[in-house]
């Protein structure tokens, strides 16, 4: 009778244990997976930085001597010894006044509206084959560098958290287009729904130009 009974008890005994866990994974903020983050890990991922002000920027700077020594060890290859780009890889340089061309040149120059993101996006994705491993100073010294090569900053420029996002990039002005698609975040309907017919569609994307159009053989598009 004894033995037959302590597999009973010993699945009663699973059965709290589990009611255990799931109560816990029911916390709010928690799920039953991994560790807390510590701050120290907190601070590692946290690197971004804001283009419009900086703000996520970290200490340090680097002139534009310095970011010519930095980019011809660790860029050149693929961008080009003067930003103009090597084989598939994209130019830094140049493009002025080709945003409206059938092709367009997006370069640093001709496109980007915040000089704070062209650091963000060293800082985390460059070089290609090993990102994230660069200094702050010399992720400062290559944005002073790129800039310098778009007759951006003078060659006296010294990058810092202060001195980027007082930068006026050529291009800034320019991102003004709302987009005109409706708003995603809005919250399904479950019961008391609006009737389909009374719905009305307030506007689109269509003849805003969100997509350049072009000639060559590559897009045969043509307009509606």
């Amino acid at each position: 009778m004894f033995s037959s009974r302590k597999p009973a008890l010993l699945f009663c005994a699973g059965i709290i244990a589990a009611s255990g866990a799931l109560a816990r994974a029911a916390e709010p903020g928690f799920y039953g997976y991994g560790d807390q983050p510590t701050p120290a890990q907190i601070t590692g991922w946290n690197i971004d930085a804001r283009g419009d002000d900086g703000v996520g920027l970290p200490p340090g700077k680097g002139t534009v001597q310095r970011g010519s020594e930095v980019y011809a060890e660790q860029c050149a290859a693929c961008h080009g010894t003067f930003g103009e780009g090597e084989g598939r890889f994209p130019k830094l340089v140049g493009g002025a006044g080709t945003l409206r061309d059938d092709r367009p040149e997006l370069t640093v120059g001709s496109y980007w509206p915040f000089a704070p993101t062209l650091w963000d996006y060293i800082n985390r994705a460059m070089p290609m084959a090993a990102p994230h491993t660069l200094s702050a100073d010399d992720v400062y010294a290559l944005t002073a560098y790129i800039l310098q090569l778009n007759d951006i900053v003078p060659n006296e420029f010294v990058a810092n958290r202060d001195s980027l996002p007082k930068v006026k990039m050529p291009n800034r002005d320019n991102f003004i287009w709302i987009d005109p698609r409706p708003d995603t975040m809005a919250k399904p309907c479950m019961n008391a729904c609006a009737d389909p017919r009374d719905i009305k569609i307030m506007s689109t994307a269509e003849g805003r130009d969100v997509t350049p159009r072009t000639t060559g053989p590559l897009d045969t598009m043509q307009p509606k």
